[in-house]
């Protein structure tokens, strides 16, 4: 941990900055747009999961690492970092209503957070009679195709969740905070790295991404609680890993190496793809 009061912290924090971003940012333009672009070509459910599991792995060493290395230079500076954004009118007011409401505020948010997941629930739901279901970014060939696969969609949800909030919305914040004193910069900075990481979706997955990170970072910042961001960001995954293609193609009822038959996802910038790969979901899979 580095001292806020330490003439050199700044430097030492912009360092470790540059390396974390050259870092992530090679993985996400070389590693990941190589890695997705075989993916979407594979039949075989044993190599699917078997490249889910490297995932997941890789998910969690890197972004987990990454957090923890982070947070254990820069916890002194998350305090200086939320403090400085109290002073932004929309998290002054949110942070007055849960002071001041006691229970009355965390049951709003979470009465909230269920009404507009209800929502998207609802809307799964009534989309099991169509044949099309629209994506943002090239996001196809993401959603399990089978029971076998659908453990690791839950996996990779729950993971992302933790990870991704943990050093997106969490340490990376009170890092730029840390060399900069500014706390708009530490969230733009955050949001659009964030946002960037997803250039394996092309243009319209990294705006969406980016679009999502800022709502995530704007939960953190209200409440004042990570673990508001990282419920609702796990909420978001499970329900593109594992409620769209349980509801609407039913791949838990599919065995085998097999893929669901009525499997047709329409993204907006491309044309449909084939049943085996014509899966979707609304943010990024992991980098």
């Amino acid at each position: 941990m580095l001292s806020p009061d330490s003439a050199s912290t700044s430097w030492v924090l912009c360092g470790v900055f540059v390396l974390l971003l050259a870092f992530m940012l090679f993985n996400a333009v070389r590693k990941d747009r190589r890695e997705y672009r075989r993916f979407k070509r594979m039949r075989s459910t044993a190599r699917r999961q078997k490249t889910f599991a490297k995932w997941l792995r890789e998910s969690f060493l890197n972004f987990g690492g990454a957090a923890l290395v982070v947070l254990l230079l820069t916890w002194q500076y998350i305090p200086l970092f939320l403090d400085a954004v109290n002073d932004w009118d929309f998290v002054a007011d949110a942070r007055r209503a849960f002071a001041t409401t006691g229970w009355l505020g965390p049951t709003l948010l979470i009465a909230l957070i269920v009404a507009l997941l209800g929502g998207a629930v609802l809307g799964i739901v009534l989309a099991r009679s169509e044949t099309e279901v629209p994506s943002i970014g090239d996001v196809q060939a993401l959603l399990p195709r089978n029971r076998a696969e659908l453990r690791y969609g839950a996996a990779l949800a729950i993971n992302a969740g933790v990870v991704e909030e943990l050093l997106f919305r969490l340490a990376m914040p009170a890092l730029v905070f840390g060399f900069t004193g500014n706390a708009v910069s530490a969230v733009v900075v955050s949001v659009l790295v964030f946002g960037a990481l997803h250039v394996y979706q092309g243009a319209a997955g990294v705006i969406g991404a980016t679009v999502i990170g800022a709502v995530f970072m704007a939960i953190y910042l209200a409440t004042g609680s990570i673990v508001a961001a990282i419920v609702v960001h796990a909420l978001f995954d499970l329900r593109s890993l594992v409620l769209i293609p349980m509801v609407v193609f039913g791949v838990h009822r599919v065995t085998g190496n097999n893929a669901p038959r009525r499997v047709s996802i329409r993204a907006p910038e491309r044309p449909t793809q084939p049943a085996e790969e014509a899966v979707a979901r609304d943010a990024g899979p992991p980098n």
